[in-house]
Parts: C-alpha cells; sequence; structure tokens
C-alpha cells in the first residue's frame, strides 16, 4: 500500500494545490544523462540542471529515444514498451545503456541499465546498477525515483482497449507502491499457472486450491491497491477549480472490485477464492479465467460536463488526460515526498496557446522535473529562462 498516508489537504486539481504546511516535498530531478548505443544515439552525455527540459527538432530526430532512456529508470519496458532487443542502436553490437546521475531527498544517486552481451549475444533481461553496485530487480529504481509519462500513444486512452487504462492505472500506483508491480506480475503468472492446469483437464484439486489461495491473496491487493489510488485521486479533483484542464471523476469496474465493496479485504479475498473454485468448468471451457483483477477497468467522465471521457472531442480528452497525469504527480509527491520525474512527448501539438501557458504554470507549481518535447520551439518559448533549451538533431543534443 502507499509508503504513507496524509488524510488532510487531498482536494485540487487543476492547479495543483498548496501542500500542506510543514511537510517537505523534496525535488527529484536527472543531474546527468549519458547514453551508449542506445537507438539513434552512439554515445551521448547530458549534463543537466533542477529545470525542467525542452527538447525540439524535427520528427525522427531523436527527441522521444531520449526521454525512452529516461523512462528506463524506471521498472518496466520504457514508454514505448518496446522488446529490450529492439533498443539498441541499429549499427551496434546489439547491447545498450543508460545511466544518469539523480539527484533527490538523500543526495545523489548513480544509476545504470542496460541490456548487456553475452557470449551469445545481447541478454534477455535488462541489468541494473546501483551506486555501480549491481541491483537484482527494476523495482529497487522506485527507492530512488518516480517516472511518470505521456505520449501521442496514450491519446486514444478512454477510446480504447481497457488493458490500456489498467496500465494507465498501475504505473500511477507503482509511483507511490513500489510493490504493486511486483503483485501484478505475480498474479498473472498464478493465473496461466491456473488456465494450464485447467486446460490439461485431469489438474489435481490441491494443486489448483493452492494457486487459487495465491491468486486471491494477490488479486485482493491489487484491486485494493487501485481502489486506494482512485480514492486519493477523487479527493484531490473533488473541488476542482475552473481550469483550462478539466476535473475527472474517476472510478474502478470489475468482479473484484464489487467484492470489496462494503466488506473486508479478507472477506472479499475469500469470496474471490471462492468465486475461483466454483468457476473452474467454466473457466476452462473459455480457456482463461474470467474473473479477476486482469479485466478491472478505469472509467473517467469530464466532471463539468458530466460526459464520460469517450464521448468528449479530441480535444477536451487530451485536456482530461493531462489533468489526470498532473494528479498522478501531485499524489506521488504527497505520499513519497519527493517529486517524480515527467515525460511528456509532443505535449504540445494539440494544446492552444491558453492551454501550453497553463501546462507550463502548473509544471512549475508542482516543482517537477519535466522533459518535453515538440517540433516547434515557438510553442515553448513561455518557458525560455524557466527550462533548458536544447535542440535535438539526427542523434546530436545542442543548447537552442
Amino acid at each position: 500500500m502507499p509508503e504513507s498516508h496524509p488524510d488532510e489537504d487531498l482536494p485540487v486539481h487543476g492547479a495543483p494545490p498548496a501542500r500542506a504546511p510543514g511537510r517537505t516535498v523534496a525535488r527529484a530531478f536527472v543531474a546527468s544523462l549519458k547514453l551508449t548505443d542506445f537507438r539513434n544515439y552512439a554515445g551521448l552525455a547530458l549534463a543537466l540542471d533542477p529545470r525542467s527540459v525542452v527538447l525540439t527538432g524535427q520528427n525522427g530526430a531523436g527527441k522521444t529515444n531520449l526521454l525512452e532512456a529516461v523512462s528506463f529508470l524506471s521498472p518496466g519496458r520504457g514508454i514505448r514498451r518496446a522488446a529490450l532487443e529492439d533498443v539498441a542502436r541499429k549499427d551496434g553490437a546489439g547491447g545498450w545503456a543508460v545511466a544518469a546521475a539523480l539527484c533527490n531527498a538523500s543526495g545523489e544517486v548513480e544509476l545504470g541499465t542496460g541490456l548487456a552481451l553475452g557470449p551469445e549475444g545481447p541478454e534477455r533481461a535488462r541489468r541494473l546498477r546501483v551506486n555501480h553496485a549491481p541491483a537484482r530487480a527494476t523495482e529497487a529504481l522506485l527507492e530512488h525515483v518516480r517516472v511518470l509519462w505521456l505520449t501521442p500513444a496514450m491519446d486514444g486512452l478512454f477510446t480504447g482497449p481497457a488493458a490500456e487504462r489498467r496500465r494507465f492505472l498501475d504505473r500511477a500506483v507503482l509511483a507511490i507502491d513500489r510493490e504493486h508491480g511486483s503483485r501484478v506480475n505475480a498474479f498473472e503468472r498464478a493465473m496461466r499457472g491456473r488456465n494450464k492446469l485447467l486446460s490439461e483437464g485431469a489438474a489435481s484439486g490441491a494443486w489448483l486450491d493452492a494457486i487459487e489461495r495465491e491468486m486471491a491473496e494477490l488479486g485482493t491487493a491489487i484491486a485494493a491497491a487501485r481502489r486506494e489510488w482512485v480514492g486519493l485521486a477523487a479527493a484531490l479533483m473533488s473541488s476542482a477549480p475552473a481550469s483550462p484542464f478539466p476535473a475527472a471523476e474517476v472510478a474502478l469496474a470489475g468482479s473484484i472490485e464489487d467484492l470489496l465493496a462494503g466488506r473486508s479485504a479478507a472477506e472479499a479475498e475469500d469470496a474471490y477464492r471462492r468465486d475461483l473454485g466454483s468457476a473452474r468448468a467454466r473457466d476452462a471451457a473459455a480457456g482463461r479465467t474470467l474473473a479477476g483483477p486482469h479485466l478491472s477497468d478505469l472509467r473517467v467522465r469530464h466532471a463539468p460536463k458530466q460526459m464520460p471521457a469517450e464521448s468528449c472531442s479530441t480535444g477536451e480528452q487530451k485536456a482530461l488526460l493531462v489533468g489526470l497525469v498532473l494528479v498522478q504527480a501531485e499524489l506521488a509527491a504527497r505520499l513519497t515526498g519527493e517529486t517524480p520525474v515527467l515525460l511528456l512527448d509532443e505535449i504540445a501539438a494539440h494544446l492552444d496557446a491558453v492551454r501550453r501557458a497553463a501546462l507550463f504554470d502548473l509544471l512549475d507549481a508542482l516543482d517537477a522535473q519535466a522533459f518535453m518535447t515538440g517540433t516547434d520551439a515557438a510553442a515553448f518559448a513561455a518557458l525560455a529562462g524557466r527550462a533548458l533549451m536544447l535542440t535535438v538533431s539526427d542523434g546530436r543534443v545542442e543548447p537552442a
């Protein structure tokens, strides 16, 4: 569950609210970034500072590649969800590396990750080093920095499949609960094991009982963590002032969420375990598990218009999405005591001048380092002096 539980001062959306008096939130930022054989960068070394970073240049210059490199400072496969071997530079040996110096509440930490070369080529899993010492799991990165992002691929979040909204929600939860990703992965492994046993037809009841107990425990914890984040986000947005980024109403829909409504977590876990046991024949016929957190959905409404997000215009959906990412960032800062690093790819493309100016002011209020990309440097003119301006061109990065 979240690392801390501030119950006071949660309302607001649009302009992030003033944080509770006496509550210290440290600014975490990437102080330097080094790439080796990463996408179109044979080698790159960038010295940064606490300010946000604006990267402008033509399409295909490598702007998003830099954001992807920063996204590998968090668990998972980065903003593109690419196969690790596909990240390596085409003319390189097959491996790649990202190294960063990060400043946070504890001081400075050196983070490194990448795909190493073995005797038979690139390894399957990426390696991780913290202060030059090997770390066993990428979840260790969450002890030092949280990275949140918004990319053009997410513009269809509200109209696309529920799996995309679950992924969006789980990354938000992961920013405040470092064990959430491990629970999701463990649940999926257990579910695949159950599905396999059911497909074999002669599965031992004892084996299924054990797997279903594990699924019930993990599934209930996953759903409870998601429900907690949704509740905190709803509280943060409930008293939203008028803003170019309208307040959203968020809710979860799913069978396990229904079990948690009005029950304790222990009661919901028992009920889910019984449901899994009684649904074996149905799930065997379907070839998959038909109830659980893997099928839950995040429902979003445009609060001022009381309209489902999927029915809103493209511009309204973009504004809602930006607002939700800002809420993710604010909750992460409040509950962990450190600001996250934000990656905002092509952020100015579908925002008018009023919304762009409002976004820049909101980022200042969040006090978080944001990496922003765009093809039109003029769209970021209002950030002159407030952000580090860089121009990207064919694997080179220079001051704008």
